[in-house]
């Protein structure tokens, strides 16, 4: 949730750079480089704590300790298939 948030806050300064800077005819790609610029710059320096935060989710996340994300679908076959094979032990599993 720390990463969408960041991520939001990010988005929310670039779009009305980006905006601002293609009404002063600035030209679509150099628009782009400099609304990243200062979205990029006004973000490191005023938004340190959601920086960490976002950075810190993302660690866990990939540092293999994270819980896998699963659907409610995918439990309960996980939990039908379980249990199919507990009644049947003789049944060879697929890889």
């Amino acid at each position: 949730m720390a990463f969408l948030k960041y991520s939001l806050i990010r988005l929310a300064l670039f779009l009305p750079l980006f905006i601002l800077f293609m009404v002063l005819e600035l030209g679509a790609m150099l628009s782009v480089v400099c609304a990243a610029l200062i979205a990029f710059a006004v973000s490191y320096l005023f938004f340190q704590k959601q920086r960490d935060a976002a950075a810190a989710s993302l660690q866990h996340r990939f540092s293999g300790n994270a819980k896998p994300l699963r659907t409610a679908g995918e439990v309960e076959d996980a939990a039908a298939e379980d249990a199919l094979q507990d009644a049947n032990p003789d049944t060879p599993k697929d890889k």
